[in-house]
């Protein structure tokens, strides 16, 4: 007999964090054993509230506390925390995107699953690095920009323009920095974080171009034009669509970007040749 896919993948949206964990895994494991019907059953349910609100304090984003000093232990700590919140909320949004659009080819569906069990590893990897810091999380105070972005795109359109293509895009240009940070403190913990960062930015390329293929199929299905992008951004994200002082250009180009988009978005001409 088989199972509801839409079922578990809000079971495993409104469970706790260690089943959510869990449970992620379970559907990833399913899905590839061909154990679901992608029929409807009920209509997708629209959440008021993240699962990180059942433990993490909510806070806007100008009053979460900042990493001020990598060097210290504190510092680690409340660095490995912002970016493990970052997955964990990852976690929600792919599982979401699995959850929230329906009658979708099933590659639609197997990779927001893949996605959502990478989060689900980069979160376990930060939660055992945060463990060294005698940091947990929910510990410090966090934001919901995440999740107020996904609630802001209810569209299959929106929501693959916001997310992978924005906000997940973004961590590719900001991650390299991150790191380098990190190398120059040059500790032994430092270091161990940034081969958990370098796992973290190979695995999200492969997001921001899952992000990019429903894209551009969005696109296709409304009749859309690719340059819609960013008025999708900037509707959801308002001063998404500013000039951006740095960028990743051969991740993101790696990841579905064109380099007209690119020399867009970073205001730069130079930033990338265009293909013969």
């Amino acid at each position: 007999m088989s199972r509801d896919f839409f079922a578990e993948c809000e079971a495993a949206l409104l469970a706790d964090k260690e089943s959510k964990l869990r449970l992620t895994e379970e559907i990833l494991a399913a899905l590839q054993a061909g154990a679901y019907d992608f029929h409807e059953s009920t209509p997708p349910k629209n959440f008021d509230r993240p699962s990180c609100a059942d433990f993490c304090e909510a806070v806007s984003p100008f009053a979460v506390k900042r990493r001020t000093n990598l060097a210290s232990v504190q510092g680690k700590g409340i660095f490995l925390h912002a970016i493990a919140h970052i997955e964990y909320s990852a976690i929600d949004l792919a599982l979401d995107a699995a959850y929230r659009f329906r009658n979708l080819p099933e590659d639609f569906y197997r990779d927001w699953i893949v996605v959502a069990e990478d989060e689900v590893r980069h979160f376990r990897m930060l939660e055992s690095l945060m463990a060294k810091t005698g940091t947990t999380y929910g510990d410090y105070p966090v934001h919901l920009s995440l999740f107020e972005a996904s609630q802001k795109s209810p569209t299959l359109l929106a929501r693959m323009a916001a997310v992978p293509r924005y906000l997940e895009a973004g961590g590719l240009d900001a991650n390299p920095r991150m790191m380098e940070r990190l190398r120059q403190v040059g500790d032994e913990l430092s270091l161990e974080i940034v081969e958990a960062l370098q796992v973290i930015l190979d695995e999200e390329i492969d997001h921001v171009k899952k992000g990019d293929r429903w894209f551009k199929y969005a696109c296709l299905q409304e009749g859309k034009d690719e340059s819609i992008y960013f008025d999708l951004i900037e509707a959801v994200l308002p001063g998404s669509s500013k000039k951006k002082e740095f960028i990743n250009a051969p991740a993101r180009l790696e990841a579905g970007f064109s380099c007209k988009e690119l020399k867009r978005i970073s205001g730069e001409e130079n930033v990338c040749e265009e293909e013969a």
